[in-house]
């Protein structure tokens, strides 16, 4: 027999150097020398007891993975006499001007009542990627009101909830064990097995490994290894699983068929949970199955995916308005709605007299109706009414989610010199904007300060400070003869940022006396002043919001980029300044 492979089994762990209190030193470990985070942001002095904690030299564990060769850093800093803190995350706290200490002074309540107010929003893409290099980045946990393992698993939920599939991959591969390592894999399994991609779900099993005692994941490595001809090998795990009582009796019935060692096998359908119910699938002939409202999601995306539902099978007034519960709720196809839509039939009467008939039909039959004459309409003005009716349908029985996309889609194709002048605002309303826009050329312009050459600090590489001053130079004494020139808050904004920089401003330009109308929240600013760095970027998370940067009001823009300057966060300060100050075409 083949022996049974063990991804942990071969690690090696190269342990335990010295890190100093206010910075790193370089790392050997056997053959690769590995630059560990600059502790650059550690406060110079500590008057409580995070001082005591902080001033214990961490341990730190660098493990390589076996397969991918990817690093590890664990950082452990020493909480009592018998646990050990490990660093868990995905980016390198120096990356984006973070610190390991960012959460160690904050209420572990207010960072939990920030991210329920996060989960609220929809959060544009420049929010989201703050969001995800604040709560992925290595740091140590908070003190108080947050455990490490609740921490943990805040994020995790989050990750899982939101999908971030190619993330969890990535966070599953840098961080051997922790917990909730178990519920990633298992969410990870489960998507390639609903998306019918048993392949590539078996290919994610390798992250399974003896710490690992989930019945759920053990049960699917063997079923790949079936899957992948390594009988001997399914064999084995399958008695050990048997023998320690962790299996039952309808994984045995199924394994013991595929693997030959039965001739027969239950028609019964499992749905108990996914990978149940495709073992059903594909052991049964004639495999049908009619999902209800209580259908796990991934079963209703497995039976999409893998082309068990028949839409023109489906009569049934009862089991059509099921699927369409199911695609608001994200577990069906919406595309297959309107599949179902085109094939029900209408008389002629009935599509030309479709706004005033629908009235009469059933909720789906009206909507159908109102979709087919709406495709059939030559009139731009009539098609947009029969559209905008059939969105009020879907909204009057709370089923919005269904049309919402294919609406902008629909309303995109149209262009807006056609628009009739009563709905170029609701068309506008409801045209969902895409995330990946590009951003245009920049047009400098010399004439207004936070226009001109001098933003090339921040929107282009390498620029050296000499240059920099000679462009301020330049462009200031041009606006100098200007005696109508009025210095906007933006303006003030790079003027301010320039200072922080540490480039020289023209002494006859009073910086502060520009500012002086302009506030920044205490609440803000205290927390960078006292180190509560994580919470201050959960809170620009929430400020931000669902805009982008180029549509917030400068008022709030200074106020932000005023904070950044103090905290020292640069890379989030030069991202939103590329973006809110130039003139693009």
């Amino acid at each position: 027999m083949l022996p049974i492979k063990l991804l942990s089994s071969n690690r090696k762990f190269l342990k335990f150097f010295i890190i100093s209190l206010f910075f790193f030193q370089n790392i050997l470990a056997e053959e690769k020398s590995i630059d560990i985070w600059n502790n650059k942001n550690k406060p110079k002095t500590e008057n409580n007891k995070i001082q005591e904690k902080l001033i214990q030299e961490p341990k730190i564990d660098i493990s390589k993975l076996n397969q991918n060769q990817n690093e590890l850093i664990k950082i452990s800093e020493p909480q009592s006499e018998d646990t050990n803190s490990k660093l868990i995350g995905l980016y390198d706290p120096g990356q984006n001007d973070l610190s390991l200490e960012m959460w160690m002074r904050t209420n572990g309540e207010l960072i939990k009542q920030s991210l329920k107010r996060i989960e609220k929003i929809k959060l544009s893409k420049f929010s989201e990627e703050i969001f995800l290099n604040t709560i992925l980045t290595y740091s140590y946990s908070p003190q108080k009101n947050l455990t490490e393992k609740e921490f943990l698993k805040l994020k995790i939920d989050w990750l899982i909830k939101n999908n971030k599939i190619e993330i969890i991959e990535n966070f599953l591969n840098k961080n051997l064990e922790f917990d909730g390592k178990s519920k990633l894999i298992k969410y990870l399994v489960d998507h390639y097995i609903s998306s019918a991609n048993i392949s590539e779900g078996c290919k994610k099993a390798d992250f399974i490994n003896k710490e690992i005692k989930d019945k759920y994941l053990e049960k699917f490595r063997i079923y790949c290894l079936v899957l992948n001809k390594k009988q001997e090998e399914a064999i084995l795990n399958f008695d050990l699983l048997r023998e320690e009582g962790r299996s039952d009796k309808f994984f045995n019935d199924k394994i013991s068929f595929l693997l030959g060692l039965q001739e027969k096998t239950s028609d019964k359908i499992s749905d108990k949970n996914l990978l149940n119910f495709y073992l059903s699938s594909i052991t049964i002939d004639g495999f049908k199955y009619e999902p209800t409202n209580k259908t796990d999601k991934n079963i209703w995306k497995y039976l999409v995916a893998s082309n068990l539902i028949i839409i023109d099978e489906l009569e049934d007034p009862e089991t059509i308005k099921k699927y369409e519960v199911a695609a608001h709720d994200g577990s069906f196809d919406k595309d297959k709605i309107f599949e179902i839509y085109m094939s029900i039939p209408f008389s002629i009467n009935q599509l030309l007299n479709a706004s005033t008939v629908y009235q009469g039909l059933e909720g789906y039959e009206g909507r159908a109706l109102i979709y087919q004459r709406a495709l059939l309409s030559d009139n731009i003005e009539n098609k947009l009414k029969l559209f905008f009716l059939l969105k009020d349908s879907f909204d009057k029985e709370k089923l919005n989610n269904i049309f919402k996309d294919k609406l902008s889609e629909i309303l995109k194709e149209i262009d807006p010199s056609d628009v009739p002048e009563d709905f170029k605002k609701i068309v506008e309303k409801n045209i969902i904007t895409e995330e990946n826009v590009e951003l245009g050329k920049i047009k400098f312009d010399d004439k207004v300060l936070h226009r001109s050459k001098v933003i090339k600090i921040f929107t282009e590489d390498d620029i050296k400070k000499d240059k920099v001053n000679k462009d301020l130079e330049s462009v200031y004494k041009k606006i100098k003869r200007n005696k109508k020139y009025f210095y906007s808050i933006k303006d003030i904004m790079l003027l301010e940022t320039l200072i922080a920089d540490g480039i020289s401003i023209p002494s006859d330009l009073d910086v502060k006396s520009l500012s002086k109308d302009l506030t920044i929240p205490n609440t803000m600013e205290s927390l960078i002043e006292e180190g509560q760095i994580g919470l201050f970027m959960l809170k620009l998370v929430e400020i931000i919001g669902s805009d982008d940067i180029e549509n917030l009001d400068p008022e709030t823009l200074y106020f932000i980029n005023n904070l950044l300057n103090k905290g020292k966060i640069k890379k989030v300060r030069n991202q939103i300044l590329n973006l809110a100050l130039p003139l693009r075409v």
